[in-house]
């Protein structure tokens, strides 16, 4: 099982823009976070304390985005003979031909770029799943505690 994740260059392209965008800000919620602190009284000032939390948040986003694009594989999503990330699957529940679902198995990251649910190969049905071929049964747990059985109909590598 690979970790590798796989972006759309748009979802690289926008994530990039977003990581440009907080590290431009930084500056202004430092002046920010300042300006409260001269507010008064550290203990009872909420404003201040309101700017850091969102400094942390801020802050934590950015080491997340510089990762994730530093290790993300972009471009077109890799063809291969088993279910993978970046392959839009078809999995049909419990043997209930009318009962299917299609989705991306991908990083959530690029849910912006497009119509298809997008599931992690972390979760639960994305690690099931990940490396069987069309036909394959598989059983996994869901978050909550519910065993689920899908057949894997048919997948391909996504056209974005």
């Amino acid at each position: 099982m690979s970790n590798d994740t796989w972006l759309s260059q748009d979802a690289y392209d926008r994530l990039q823009a977003e990581l440009d965008q907080h590290i431009a800000n930084r500056p202004a919620l430092a002046a920010e976070i300042n300006a409260r602190r001269e507010e008064g009284d550290l203990k009872e000032n909420g404003g201040y304390h309101a700017a850091r939390e969102e400094q942390g948040k801020v802050e934590g986003r950015i080491r997340y985005l510089k990762e994730l694009l530093r290790t993300a594989k972009v471009g077109e999503a890799p063809k291969s003979d088993k279910v993978g990330p970046g392959t839009v699957v078809t999995i049909m529940f419990d043997d209930d031909e009318d009962d299917t679902d299609t989705f991306l198995l991908g990083s959530r990251e690029i849910s912006a770029t497009t119509d298809l649910t997008v599931y992690s190969p972390e979760s639960a049905l994305g690690q099931a799943i990940t490396g069987t071929k069309a036909g394959d049964t598989v059983t996994y747990t869901t978050p909550t505690g519910a065993e689920m059985k899908v057949t894997v109909v048919k997948f391909e590598a996504y056209a974005g």
